[in-house]
């Protein structure tokens, strides 16, 4: 049973490495009501580890979109509070005195095997049928060994040793005890060669130095939260409360991903879902207010939270259900709520400031406007009156190419006309295509016209969003995604 202690403490950790995920915002949303449901706090902390896949720019979209939700946190990097730094990336010297503590202890030790020794292990190990993993070659070290090869500089990162024998049990709950066999934990990584601390070392040591008291979050770290016990008796201390959620999922029952759905929070804000929407939406996906009640608001949704009420089937991210949901809630406004969400979300100021050089060339009167300019606001496009495959190209050859091009979009963060011109430039070289047979039915992939205004600018403006969606969209249209 869920024990609260008093203010309890809670944190989210997002990776700043990608798009605000549905998924963050679901886990967020439950952390938040358990706070404020007993008068605790919310910590938001920045896991950033991961430096070569950590955006600043990333960071920045994730705070804002929660935001956006209604969600807010009682300390974190933008706002401070006792226990800072909030970024993993500037607590380095604070994850390397706890490993020292557990190296002094025996209880970790130096790993000098290189990554084509390791990746020759797991061939072997595969080969043989056997379940792979570190065979603990450098924990079998004797102490001159190891001092040899420190003195040569060899690199090296930092393992746990964990137990040869018996087995851990750690507490979900909301499925009570699970036991993990010892021998099929893998002595994992605690420090990276370069210093920087892995997910499990960062996440134990931050969550017992910032007073966590209770872990939500999903379900898929269950596994490692064995490890993360023997982290916490490792050095003696007393781990949270772990409570793991059923992951979001695709009618099919797969995790969801953009694959087959949208799964970024800007996305949906940018397709005109309401935040009271979302919130009633993913609160649903993991927790019922009541039998015959699924629409209610966040505050209530506090009132009535209860641990017991969660439901660890597999909830479906259904897209007419958040229709539907979005719908009533659009009813509900007044015509000043209305009004301004559409000022707000669709024709803001800065916005059209922005499209007026793109258009004012190109319009006699403003009844043109809307016409000419519709795919500014609109979501996804009819492609099925448009020739887009350029001729002596096949479909499939064609496909590939903006399937390429997704890609790059993906991992695009710095959305401005020049770096779009600059990274479709190059890609079209790289596929060695003419500009008519690239720039074209990029032309009309992204906006549905031929004579729209100038392509990455358009872009642009239409927004990061919209424009990696309506890519997906007609790649799924021809059956390639």
């Amino acid at each position: 049973m869920l024990s609260t202690v008093s203010a309890p403490r809670l944190r989210i950790a997002p990776s700043p490495t990608g798009d605000p995920h549905v998924g963050l915002a679901y886990i967020t949303l439950f952390n938040y009501v358990l706070a404020k449901k007993f008068g605790g706090k919310l910590i938001l902390r920045i896991e950033d580890t991961d430096q070569e896949r950590s955006k600043a720019s990333s960071e920045e979209l994730i705070m804002e979109s929660l935001r956006w939700l209604g969600l807010s946190w009682d300390e974190g990097p933008d706002v401070g509070g006792p226990f800072g730094p909030y970024k993993q990336s500037e607590r380095k010297a604070i994850y390397r005195t706890y490993v020292d503590k557990l190296l002094s202890s025996g209880k970790a030790y130096p790993c000098f095997c290189s990554n084509a020794r390791l990746s020759e292990v797991r061939q072997e190990q595969r080969a043989k049928g056997l379940t792979t993993g570190y065979d603990r070659h450098c924990r079998a070290l004797k102490e001159g060994e190891r001092a040899a090869l420190l003195g040569q500089s060899t690199a090296y990162t930092i393992r746990l040793a964990v137990p040869l024998g018996g087995s851990t049990t750690i507490r979900d709950e909301l499925r009570g005890p699970i036991e993990f066999t010892n021998e099929m934990i893998d002595d994992q990584i605690l420090l990276k060669s370069d210093g920087m601390p892995t997910y499990h070392l960062a996440n134990v040591v931050d969550d017992h130095l910032m007073e966590i008291t209770h872990v939500i979050r999903a379900e898929e770290w269950i596994s490692s939260t064995a490890k993360h016990k023997l982290l916490y008796q490792a050095f003696g201390w007393q781990e949270p409360q772990f409570i793991h959620m059923p992951i979001l999922r695709n009618e099919d029952k797969s995790k969801i991903s953009k694959r087959k759905n949208p799964v970024s929070l800007n996305y949906y804000r940018r397709k005109g879902i309401l935040p009271k929407t979302m919130l009633n939406f993913l609160a649903l996906m993991g927790w019922s207010y009541s039998a015959d009640n699924e629409i209610f608001t966040l505050e209530q949704m506090i009132e009535k939270f209860q641990l017991r009420d969660i439901h660890l089937g597999g909830p479906v991210f259904d897209l007419v259900k958040l229709g539907r949901l979005n719908q009533h809630y659009l009813q509900q406004l007044s015509p000043d709520e209305f009004a301004e969400f559409v000022r707000a979300e669709i024709f803001s100021t800065d916005f059209l400031k922005s499209l007026h050089p793109l258009v004012k060339d190109r319009l006699e009167v403003f009844e043109q406007f809307v016409d000419r300019n519709s795919f500014f606001f609109n979501g996804a496009l009819d492609y099925s009156a448009l020739v887009i495959v350029p001729k002596g190209k096949e479909a499939g050859e064609f496909n590939e190419g903006m399937a390429e091009l997704l890609l790059l979009l993906d991992d695009l963060y710095l959305w401005s006309e020049a770096e779009l011109h600059t990274l479709m430039e190059n890609h079209r070289a790289k596929l060695s295509w003419k500009s008519k047979d690239y720039f074209m039915p990029v032309r009309l992939i992204i906006s549905g016209r031929p004579d729209s205004p100038p392509l990455a600018a358009s872009m642009a403006l239409i927004g990061r969003e919209m424009v990696r969606f309506r890519l997906r969209d007609y790649l799924k249209k021809n059956s390639h995604i």
